[in-house]
């Protein structure tokens, strides 16, 4: 690009709110409030996707979709709903314009998770669905229709709730309890989210990352400031990437 089509992209970036922090090259990183980069490490996703299909679910602004395409994917197919639907400056606009910027092959269809159907899209190797459970109000449904268009590898990175408890369990929050948006409906533990996965479908559910007990300790007592009453409850939620195998 010349001086003034970067000068010209610098512009239009500044103009749209990010969630994702995606390079599009030439010195140019989108201002992403998500550490995207961060959050690909802790996935356990394979460096080498050449022969393979990718679904990522929840796509946002493409930022897991287009490293699918980077390592080689034969397909990419990003859907979302939630976020493509939000506005004129955030989510579509985003993917948009990094998908014209990185001359991207990645394909892109307004879907909502719970219509997922391999009759509709096909089946997917690897399947991404990073950040989305938590804002469904009825998650075992659409885990039903992620598995049947998953025909080897769900990668799943969520949030949890009640990590102390031993049987499955989930914790339903109200209004904006949980970070002060709306859109959180609930956390599961490990164990429910274990349960879910075998009833429909996956015989191997293995995680593969979770947050450890000091970052969830640091964590919750900085969110519960002086109110020291509010900290069993933080600590009780953390963030999981699960890898679950049909």
């Amino acid at each position: 690009m010349t001086d003034e089509e970067i000068q010209e992209l610098q512009i239009r970036i500044a103009e749209l709110e990010w969630f994702h922090s995606i390079d599009l090259g030439c010195g140019l990183v989108t201002p992403g409030s998500d550490e995207s980069p961060a959050k690909l490490a802790r996935l356990g996703l394979p460096d080498d996707l050449v022969g393979r299909s990718v679904l990522d679910i929840g796509a946002y602004d493409g930022f897991f979709s287009f490293e699918a395409e980077r390592r080689g994917a034969d397909r990419v197919l990003a859907v979302d709903t939630l976020a493509w639907e939000r506005g004129a400056t955030s989510g579509w606009p985003c993917f948009s314009l990094a998908h014209r910027v990185l001359s991207s092959a990645v394909e892109a269809r307004k879907v909502d998770i719970h219509s997922l159907a391999s009759a509709e899209i096909g089946s997917f190797d690897v399947v991404l669905c990073l950040g989305v459970l938590y804002h469904l109000r009825d998650p075992l449904s659409a885990l039903e229709a992620v598995a049947d268009v998953t025909g080897d590898l769900l990668v799943l990175e969520t949030h949890t709730d009640a990590t102390h408890l031993r049987r499955p369990a989930m914790v339903f929050y109200e209004g904006d309890e949980l970070a002060g948006d709306a859109s959180n409906w609930s956390g599961p533990n490990e164990r429910m989210l274990a349960t879910w996965l075998r009833e429909v479908g996956f015989r191997d559910v293995e995680v593969v990352h979770r947050r450890s007990i000091g970052h969830r300790a640091l964590r919750a007592f900085y969110r519960a400031g002086l109110r020291l009453d509010r900290f069993p409850g933080l600590f009780d939620q953390g963030r999981i990437v699960v890898h679950a195998r049909k």
